[in-house]
């Protein structure tokens, strides 16, 4: 039966792999791309024709549900929107409806613990009064409603062209689902807020926290314990170092992601940890174009500098790790590419490139279970 499956298979020209796995590309749609692409990846290599492209504007991020049968993509425009999604068996992607941002510019989103509400970080790059974070409600079939809380933070003014105005760059709940952390890129700090889910506004202000001056924070990541986070200080190119209780983040350390002094090399951007928790992966952008892999202690969370990988293409906005863990792919959105790189995960350093795959404007990558 085995020989059979296995002539069949190739007679028909597919190939068998147990590392089969299927991705999802949010892009801009200002250019050639479409909206939301889903691929095939398999081996290290994304299959050239894609197995859906759903049309929607500037679908920048995207949120998959716990159990991977929704999908939000936020719009993001001047008059910001979210779009909810609906995922089958076979991962055919189906709209069920749009709404409102309740900001400008929304460039993340994140979904309750419970799955209840989605939050939405507005950055209001093109918005007079700036960015700010929205609460949308999640209903049993999926479908988003209209905001039920928004909250516009106060600017830092530290740089008068990027920090006049608030600016929400994410918002990440606490593994327990208890807090939720808003990072502000235009106030250079980081608002905790207590998760109260049957309250007439879910969010309610807990704590915050100062970053340096001038910093501009941008994507935070909680260790799966909950005991450390780490966070991108985009304007600086550094990554801050956080223990965590209780919904309260202590400053311990900055680390720098580059050595230049010129302002151009310094763009930090994503973070994400390998899924044993030995390794962070940091991209920044600018004229640096890296990747920046540390090693995480496994005691205090403090990170100690593995590498700096070229991302071979231009402006990495988001990566990911596939699931098996043995490749990191890279979204160069100004290069029109993903860029997928062997990784060995005993060392979690970056190797040779596999592929170099055209798909414009990309800026977000989900890998679908």
């Amino acid at each position: 039966m085995k020989k059979a499956l296995l002539s069949l298979l190739i007679a028909s020209g597919m190939s068998m792999s147990v590392h089969a796995r299927e991705l999802l590309v949010g892009s801009y749609t200002d250019g050639a791309s479409q909206g939301i692409y889903r691929y095939r990846f398999s081996e290290g290599r994304i299959d050239a024709m894609p197995l859906q492209v759903v049309e929607a504007g500037n679908p920048s991020w995207l949120t998959l549900s716990a159990d991977g049968r929704r999908l939000f993509a936020v719009n993001e425009a001047a008059a910001g929107r979210v779009s909810a999604f609906s995922l089958d068996a076979h991962h055919v992607l189906t709209a069920v409806n749009q709404v409102g941002s309740g900001g400008a510019e929304p460039t993340h989103s994140s979904l309750s613990r419970d799955g209840r509400f989605l939050f939405v970080a507005n950055y209001g790059g093109s918005n007079t009064e700036g960015g700010s974070l929205s609460v949308l409600p999640v209903q049993a079939d999926g479908r988003l409603g209209e905001p039920v809380q928004q909250v516009r933070h106060a600017a830092s003014k530290v740089n008068p062209e990027r920090q006049a105005t608030p600016h929400v760059h994410s918002l990440v709940s606490s593994p327990d689902g208890r807090f939720v952390f808003a990072s502000d890129l235009g106030a250079d700090k980081v608002f905790a807020y207590r998760y109260e889910p049957d309250q007439a506004e879910p969010l309610k202000a807990f704590d915050a926290v100062d970053l340096p001056p001038g910093s501009g924070p941008r994507h935070l990541l909680l260790s799966a314990d909950g005991r450390h986070a780490w966070l991108t200080l985009e304007m600086s190119a550094e990554v801050a170092v956080f223990d965590h209780q209780d919904g309260h983040l202590t400053l311990r350390a900055t680390v720098p992601l580059t050595d230049s002094k010129d302002p151009a090399a310094k763009a930090a951007g994503a973070l994400h940890a390998s899924a044993d928790g030995r390794f962070l992966y940091v991209s920044n952008r600018g004229t640096a174009n890296e990747l920046v892999v540390f090693a995480i202690d496994p005691l205090d969370g403090g990170l100690t500098l593995v590498q700096r990988r070229s991302v071979e293409g231009d402006h990495p906005r988001e990566f990911a790790l596939d699931p098996e863990q043995g490749f990191v792919l890279v979204a160069n959105q100004k290069s029109d590419e993903i860029v997928v790189i062997r990784r060995d995960p005993a060392s979690g350093r970056l190797g040779e490139v596999v592929q170099q795959f055209v798909q414009p404007a990309p800026s977000d990558l989900k890998f679908l279970d």
